[in-house]
């Protein structure tokens, strides 16, 4: 049996960060960071985006050159689905039947898409984006296809179909919900994506109810909703991810939305952290509520949180979350947690494709939602970590910086 100082279960974004973290932070121990993926550390943001698009390369989404690990002694073990953990004896085991022990375990796993809980939802040509080799296979078959149903209106639904339209594809976005973005963003900017996503052609229909896939030749050819069906050549399913905590809970972890941990990303098993997209933690910009942020930015400050602790130089977990996404030529970059918010102001006007939501809770300013707007994302920053009471007349002068507002 191989036994690691620090173990790290997933080789994304925060697994790899943790190791990059613990190296610059002069950990002399042995580290390994194990990955279900075949592929080295890579961005995932891309997927939906430019990798999707043709536009960058599959070695440019690599975090680092290859060789960059083994140069900095973090043993790479790809291919490698860890499927139990066994807390009191500090090791894991492989589905492949290797055990490896470990002193420190860093369970960074992610998790996998959420499956269409419908009749067909598993027939060929139905897709997911979560995963380079997920991109490929879509990819592939884009080559044939000309009809696009993307079932799901969030982030990486979005993003896609901007994409697949922008590639002369015909494209259906199916939201279950009211309006798209509905979990993370307010009313102004969801509607503010459905105009600009029907006028370049993609047709947004919200409120949908799906009943099934149709099967024809073999892969999936269709549809079926509550008032018809709708042709399909590729499926893609964009409704969240499913935690990969199974294995913590099996061994005794506390888990709810994914595996909870607490200000510095302890488990509640013995030498064991959890990061990243599986982490549920009472977040202050959540006014302490219990919440899982699948982003970047919780990724690689969570990451730091456990080196910290592991370098003896332990600070609790608290980062204002940040998120982008790009949709044609519209970037929306949104600063603090929008949820819960009361009231909202608009600085700029929609119609230039250059504006803001600022949201408010109890009159404090807790996000914003910038589209093009840059400065307002940066400068949103301290009003958001400050909790600032600006006058809403005020914050709606879009020619007033946001710095020089105080509150």
């Amino acid at each position: 049996m191989s036994h690691f100082d620090v173990l790290i279960v997933g080789a994304g974004q925060s697994g790899a960060q943790a190791a990059l973290s613990l190296r610059q932070g002069g950990f002399a121990g042995s580290i390994a960071l194990v990955g279900e993926e075949a592929d080295a550390p890579y961005e995932r943001p891309p997927l939906s985006k430019d990798y999707l698009a043709g536009d960058k390369e599959a070695a440019r989404l690599l975090l680092r050159p290859l060789d960059f690990w083994a140069a900095r002694q973090i043993e790479l073990r790809l291919g490698q689905r860890v499927e139990t953990v066994d807390a009191a004896a500090h090791s894991v085991t492989t589905a492949a039947g290797d055990t490896i022990g470990y002193g420190t375990l860093i369970w960074a796993a992610g998790g996998h898409p959420r499956a269409l809980p419908l009749p067909g939802g598993d027939l060929p040509g139905v897709h997911a984006i979560r995963t380079r080799a997920d991109v490929d296979a879509l990819r592939a078959e884009l080559l044939t296809a000309t009809h696009i149903v993307i079932i799901g209106g969030g982030y990486v639904g979005l993003e896609a179909a901007a994409v697949l339209n922008k590639a002369g594809k015909s494209v259906t976005v199916l939201e279950a919900q009211d309006r798209v973005l509905a979990r993370v963003a307010g009313v102004a900017v969801s509607r503010f994506y459905e105009d600009e996503h029907r006028a370049h052609g993609v047709d947004v229909r919200t409120g949908v109810s799906i009943e099934a896939l149709i099967e024809a030749n073999g892969r999936v050819a269709a549809v079926r909703t509550s008032t018809g069906d709708l042709a399909a050549d590729i499926v893609i399913v964009g409704i969240g991810i499913v935690p990969a905590v199974a294995a913590l809970a099996a061994a005794g972890a506390v888990t709810s939305n994914g595996v909870e941990v607490d200000d510095h990303c302890r488990t509640s098993l013995p030498d064991v952290f959890a990061i990243g997209d599986c982490a549920h933690h009472a977040n202050a910009f959540a006014d302490g509520a219990g919440i899982r942020l699948e982003s970047v930015q919780n990724a690689i400050d969570q990451a730091k949180t456990v080196a910290g602790v592991i370098l003896h130089s332990p600070a609790p977990y608290h980062a204002v979350p940040w998120f982008w996404s790009n949709q044609y030529d519209l970037k929306l970059q949104t600063i603090g947690l929008s949820a819960g918010h009361d009231a909202t102001v608009t600085r700029g006007d929609p119609a230039s494709r250059s504006w803001s939501l600022v949201y408010l809770r109890g009159g404090a300013v807790i996000a914003l939602d910038c589209v093009n707007m840059a400065r307002d994302f940066v400068q949103g920053r301290a009003l958001v970590e400050r909790r600032a009471r600006i006058d809403p007349g005020l914050l709606a002068q879009a020619g007033v910086p946001l710095k020089e507002m105080t509150g």
